[in-house]
């Protein structure tokens, strides 16, 4: 069910919006003009562009016609593309507990290279157990139905699945202390997370650091993000930050290197990833004399 070619749709996307701004910037053309011939607003334009919006195979023809590209091969590469780029995704059987502003970072965390992320509440989803994901899916408001609780269990099941695949992405996490203590569930459910850390930990693709609570003064004053980046040249890096009704999705280069910045003054300021996993050893060992 989470074949490659479905697993990169956002990417697919983004990659024809990449190709299709190039062509346009190419012969001088602006994006008022290119809207123009397929009627679509400029900042419609934009989104295109951006791979924010799904294209119509008609369109992208106009837009190929007139931008100049006559050759069979290359107008077949392009619409090719776009015959990838929108296929249903896996991820849309979940649309009854998967907002909208969501479904983007499912498709980039897919078809990712490497992944870096901060977390400060809870353990990241793809580093969760299953009764850990119920323990935080449970505790949602509205209150989920046992049934909605099920599904989006269900779907960060899936997600996870990537950890484990051929050519995973490097993952490379820092979560802060905080998150490792603050009860979640059972105390059960907190002990099985804390076990599942430590064996994550010696995949070769995972890097796992904990910025502990003794570092008064770390690099991040705002909060969880995560970082997207691509082997495909035409997708640049992507800085994901999750708030309570939507997403930021921010590619403009000078503010990627901002959060470059924080993210690697974090892993600074973190225990090392050897550390970090005597760390946990530590926290597990507290639970049990703790019981």
């Amino acid at each position: 069910m989470t074949d490659q070619p479905q697993a990169s749709v956002t990417a697919r996307r983004m990659m024809l919006g990449a190709r299709l701004r190039r062509l346009r910037e190419e012969h001088g053309i602006s994006r008022a003009e290119a809207g123009y011939t397929i009627r679509a607003s400029e900042s419609k334009m934009s989104r295109l562009e951006l791979g924010r919006v799904s294209f119509k195979e008609r369109d992208v023809a106009d837009l190929l016609m007139f931008y100049g590209v006559t050759d069979p091969r290359q107008r077949d590469s392009v619409l090719a593309l776009l015959r990838e780029a929108n296929r249903p995704a896996w991820w849309r059987e979940y649309e009854d507990v998967l907002p909208d502003w969501f479904q983007d970072y499912i498709g980039l965390e897919q078809a990712a290279e490497r992944i870096r992320t901060y977390e400060t509440h809870f353990v990241p989803g793809l580093l969760q157990t299953d009764d850990y994901s119920r323990a935080v899916i449970a505790s949602g408001l509205p209150t989920p139905t046992p049934v909605e609780v099920d599904r989006a269990v269900a779907l960060r099941a899936t997600r996870k699945q990537l950890l484990t695949r051929t050519g995973a992405p490097h993952i490379w996490a820092v979560l802060d202390e905080a998150a490792l203590r603050r009860p979640v569930g059972s105390e059960q459910v907190r002990h099985d997370q804390l076990e599942h850390l430590l064996k994550l930990a010696d995949l070769s693709h995972l890097t796992l650091q904990v910025l502990p609570l003794s570092r008064s003064v770390h690099a991040s004053g705002s909060g969880a993000f995560t970082m997207l980046r691509f082997s495909e040249p035409d997708l640049p890096d992507v800085v994901y930050v999750e708030s309570l009704l939507s997403a930021l999705y921010i590619d403009k280069p000078d503010h990627v290197s901002r959060y470059t910045e924080v993210m690697d003054r974090l892993c600074v300021e973190s225990l090392s990833p050897v550390a970090t996993s005597v760390f946990l050893a530590d926290l597990l060992t507290e639970d049990r004399s703790g019981r």
